[in-house]
């Protein structure tokens, strides 16, 4: 459900910061039920459309926020436009190389657990199908003439 109005702005500050009319858009979400107050300067496109764009935008502006999070960015290497987005692309690419491994050895790790052990062995020369392979468990079993014995056990 939304609700459109017109903004009037009042104080002599807020039409010197921004002269252009600007709409409101109030939208109540009934899933998550929260109500949203958004401002536009689109006024020819429906207030769906709108909503629907910041729905979107805010997809986006997650999918950044665990970037940072995950492939830690700390500092950019460079200060030209086109060294941050190189940086930018090849955390994007590793991204979607460690989703692609995760799916193509269907592994349970989390993306994040599998970045770290890629890092840590990172100069080492192991296949990733063997880096990531199950680790063999040792099981001591008694038998029935009360020795132990020790089990090689893979985890399947």
């Amino acid at each position: 459900m939304w609700l459109q109005k017109y903004l009037k702005r009042s104080s002599p500050w807020s039409r010197k910061s921004y002269p252009q009319p600007l709409r409101r858009i109030r939208l109540h979400d009934a899933e998550n039920q929260v109500t949203l107050v958004l401002l536009t300067n689109q006024f020819e496109v429906p207030a769906e459309v709108i909503t629907e764009l910041y729905r979107k935008r805010w997809q986006v502006e997650l999918f950044f926020k665990w970037i940072k999070q995950h492939l830690r960015i700390r500092s950019f290497y460079g200060r030209s436009e086109n060294a941050v987005r190189c940086q930018i692309w090849s955390a994007i690419c590793a991204y979607l190389m460690v989703a692609l491994v995760r799916k193509e050895l269907n592994l349970q790790k989390s993306l994040n657990e599998i970045l770290q052990i890629v890092s840590v062995n990172i100069f080492e020369q192991i296949p990733l199908a063997e880096l990531f392979a199950p680790e063999p468990e040792i099981v001591e079993r008694k038998a029935g003439d009360e020795q132990s014995q020790k089990l090689l056990c893979l985890n399947g």
